[in-house]
């Protein structure tokens, strides 16, 4: 893999500040945020006073535990627009999640919120090592989903030259790839698996790809997955991480030179870890749920939202601000069998550590005499025929979750292709309990 560490003059002079200085820039718009939510979102006014708190209190950010949190649920019972701090006419963009679990959480934007998302994306992609002139294949969906128009105005942003490809008809992706020779892909990591099965599908050797780095986001993913893709395409594999009720892609991303986790874009979001059960705020380096406040933003400011994204705070490293560690899991993800909690990321970094099975899977919940049960189902790699074989792998990875859980549980070990594929975030756990 080629070194795309940044070169002089690449970071804004923001990146490399002292850490006092980003406080006080984060305490100046931290009390811009307050004010502009409580004057201007009836909701934030009525929580606020019954809480007993008012802007004006604020004096360090610190004093931000005191303020209440926000929750998706905020979003669905104010839908559509209730949330929104603008008058509507000055809101250029709507976006909104698939409302699969009720009704959609709908964001919007103003100019100045859609030209700090595009220049904050456009930062992610060279903290990734993407640069001005390079080709970006943008996989992610379009549409009321940020990924594809976030990472797609990002590029642009950046300078680069966008394929707006979006997801789905998998063959074209590799003959895209093939023929407009990207440097750049941003994909969710489950579709990238597609991707790659394309190229062997069509019997092109991944590595004389053109690409040079991955911005994989959207889902949870791990550094079990990243060897695999960087390994199979001789590319660099870097995190990004967003959601649309706080901004969508580019409110956190990895540095290639470090690759050490998600540096937060903290002159526009102030993070807090919390225990997901008590609220309470824990200090930096310890495990727990991620809270965001939104420093500039015009069209929905969102106050303390709680994320359900489980991760943990550490200091910059390759960047001054702080970085949070790849979410492991989402509060709401966690799987609960026989009073053992496990999460499929835990699941999917013990599949990859086990020779002859593919990075293909799906976790199925079930009940069996009455009991919770789990089963996981694999697909073999391509090259793994010897049915002993494919029964010692099964084997293998039933012992490796043991270990790791404390539970047993089902392996199938199937034919490759027989695991549905996603073209956007996959659907890892089948509940049917």
């Amino acid at each position: 893999m080629r070194d795309l560490s940044p070169r002089p003059g690449d970071l804004e002079p923001i990146e490399t500040a002292s850490t006092d200085e980003i406080a006080a820039l984060q305490l100046e718009r931290l009390k811009w945020s307050l004010n502009h939510a409580y004057q201007n979102v009836p909701m934030y006014r009525e929580r606020f006073d019954a809480a007993g708190v008012h802007p004006d209190d604020l004096t360090t950010l610190a004093d931000i535990a005191r303020f209440p949190f926000t929750h998706k649920t905020d979003l669905r019972d104010n839908y559509p627009f209730g949330l929104f701090a603008v008058p509507r006419e000055q809101i250029l963009r709507l976006h909104a999640s698939s409302g699969t679990t009720g009704k959609p959480t709908v964001v919007g934007y103003t100019k100045r919120d859609i030209d700090n998302w595009a220049a904050l994306v456009a930062r992610s992609m060279r903290a990734s090592g993407t640069r001005a002139g390079d080709i970006v294949h943008v996989a992610y969906g379009y549409g009321l989903f940020t990924g594809g128009l976030g990472a797609h105005y990002g590029a642009e942003a950046l300078g680069a030259t966008v394929v707006p490809v979006s997801g789905g008809m998998t063959a074209r992706q590799v003959t895209l790839i093939t023929d407009f020779r990207p440097t750049t892909i941003m994909v969710t990591p489950s579709y990238m698996l597609n991707i790659l099965e394309q190229f062997h599908a069509a019997g092109i050797d991944p590595r004389d790809s053109s690409l040079e780095v991955g911005i994989f986001g959207a889902e949870p993913w791990t550094n079990a997955m990243r060897h695999e893709v960087e390994t199979a395409f001789d590319m660099h594999a870097v995190d990004i991480y967003g959601l649309s009720e706080v901004m969508g892609p580019g409110v956190a991303n990895e540095c290639v030179e470090t690759k050490d986790g998600l540096h937060i874009w903290e002159d526009h979001f102030l993070p807090e870890i919390i225990d997901p059960d008590t609220g309470e705020v824990l200090p930096d380096g310890e495990l727990g749920e991620l809270v965001f406040t939104t420093l500039t933003k015009e069209g929905l400011p969102v106050i303390r939202y709680r994320t359900r994204d489980l991760t943990r705070l550490l200091p910059g490293t390759a960047r001054s601000m702080r970085r949070m560690e790849k979410v492991t899991g989402r509060s709401d993800d966690l799987i609960i069998l026989r009073g053992v909690n496990i999460f499929p990321t835990q699941i999917e970094e013990q599949m990859l550590a086990t020779p002859g099975l593919s990075p293909h899977y799906q976790i199925e919940l079930f009940k069996s005499r009455a009991m919770d049960a789990m089963r996981v189902h694999v697909e073999a790699l391509p090259d793994n025929t010897d049915a002993d074989a494919r029964t010692a792998a099964a084997d293998t990875l039933r012992r490796k979750i043991r270990e790791v859980s404390g539970i047993s549980v089902e392996v199938q070990v199937s034919e490759p292709g027989a695991i549905a594929r996603s073209e956007g975030k996959a659907k890892r756990v089948l509940d049917n309990r």
